[in-house]
């Protein structure tokens, strides 16, 4: 699963990869960002709450979720086993600061980070933690490509399998590319909810169009669509510019960023003298057309005595957005729990938005 991953992003599944051109496109100076800026007076901390709907009961969790795709991910993030420790202190860093909430798929590591997960859960008690996990939607297998409306729950099984649980609070879509109608998937999602698997259901990189029409679908066996989530950065504003930011929030679905740092670019770990590695595809612009918008950022985070990366996660959060972020030590826990607290200004956030690019969207995968 994980080199299918990468190999289709690599190919064109990525906006900024294969076909795509790689230049970054700024947003267009007449767009007002500051109309998606939360009101002043909200300043989360990690203790702030999200709401996610469910048929039966909604799901409470932190303003921030910890990406899992690195754990145990070769084919893009060169995992090697030595990192696990590492990983743990960074879990118990996040949960001691009320962050614990993980964010998983069944095609990260091929299924190794989900059984990671099982490893960080133990001795923790279910109510101590919220897991979601992402149904691997390429029809590259039977179940997949002949039974589409079974699939999501037989898929669902496995993964509580390998993390050793009985249900997930969060079960998504992972992307808008399933064999299957929506209609279709949604009578897998809602056979997951009614069977206790998961709490609440989702989707993943669907445009607003598709989004609301699985709502639609999914209304029909009275479970609301709790969640989107879509790449969304300073470096790709495409679901506010064109949207999908705003009608997420008239429907009370709760809209989640991954690639939050843009692999790390927004952090200043990288510049244009020492580049990512290729296999990290969200965003991959060269470093040099980057550089601006990180002085800008560097300039807000030493004013506040705040990392890089913290200001870029205030800035999600303060436009509504739930960020994902990867994680995978103690330090990087610690940077990015820096995000709670406080709030960037509208001055700031304008700033920010005068340096930051709208991104593009794909067919093949990143339609949201």
């Amino acid at each position: 699963m994980q080199h299918v991953l990468q190999t289709g992003l690599s190919a064109g599944m990525s906006a900024v990869s294969g076909f795509h051109s790689n230049k970054p496109p700024k947003v267009d100076p007449s767009f007002d960002g500051l109309k998606a800026v939360l009101p002043e007076s909200f300043v989360p901390t990690a203790e702030t709450k999200v709401t996610l709907r469910g048929k039966n009961g909604n799901v409470e969790a932190p303003y921030m979720s910890i990406g899992a795709w690195s754990w145990g991910d070769e084919a893009t993030w060169h995992w090697s086993p030595e990192e696990l420790p590492h990983v743990k202190e960074g879990w118990e860093v996040f949960r001691k600061a009320g962050i614990n909430w993980i964010d998983n798929a069944q095609a990260y590591g091929s299924g190794e980070s989900e059984r990671i997960c099982k490893q960080l859960f133990q001795g923790l008690n279910r109510e101590e933690f919220v897991i979601q996990t992402k149904w691997y939607v390429v029809p590259d297998n039977t179940t997949n490509l002949f039974h589409p409306s079974r699939a999501p729950a037989k898929m669902l099984k496995d993964s509580l399998e390998r993390m050793g649980l009985d249900y997930v609070d969060i079960y998504l879509v992972h992307g808008h590319i399933h064999a299957g109608s929506i209609a279709q998937t949604a009578k897998g999602l809602a056979e997951c909810v009614d069977s206790g698997m998961t709490k609440t259901v989702g989707v993943a990189n669907y445009s607003e169009k598709d989004m609301i029409e699985m709502a639609d679908e999914l209304k029909k066996y009275g479970i609301p669509l709790a969640t989107n989530q879509c790449e969304f950065s300073i470096l790709r504003r495409h679901p506010e510019v064109h949207g999908l930011l705003q009608a997420c929030k008239d429907r009370g679905i709760v809209f989640q960023s991954y690639s939050s740092l843009a692999q790390g670019r927004l952090t200043g770990k990288y510049n244009s003298h020492n580049e990512p590695p290729k296999t990290y595809r969200f965003s991959s612009y060269p470093m040099k057309d980057i550089e601006p918008t990180l002085a800008v950022l560097d300039e807000i985070a030493k004013k506040r005595s705040k990392s890089i990366a913290a200001v870029a996660l205030n800035y999600n959060i303060s436009k509504g957005v739930v960020p994902v972020v990867g994680m995978r030590s103690a330090a990087q826990a610690r940077q990015n729990a820096q995000a709670f607290g406080w709030r960037l200004t509208r001055e700031e956030i304008k700033q920010i938005d005068e340096v930051s690019f709208e991104g593009k969207s794909t067919v093949l995968w990143q339609q949201g």
